[in-house]
């Protein structure tokens, strides 16, 4: 499910603060050296750095 239109523009990666782009039911960093991507569970994105994936 698609983010609410807008909200993808204010949010940013909570470790490293760089922006984050939609991709399935995930929202990745863009951020060089981090790369982190944090789920999306019922349409809220989860912004934990704990619950994040590490890149591989």
């Amino acid at each position: 499910m698609p983010l609410e239109a807008g909200l993808l523009e204010i949010l940013a990666c909570p470790a490293c603060h760089a922006p984050l782009k939609e991709a399935e039911s995930e929202l990745i960093c863009t951020g060089q050296d981090c790369g982190l991507a944090y789920p999306v569970r019922d349409g809220i994105p989860v912004l934990l750095v704990d619950e994040a994936r590490h890149p591989a």
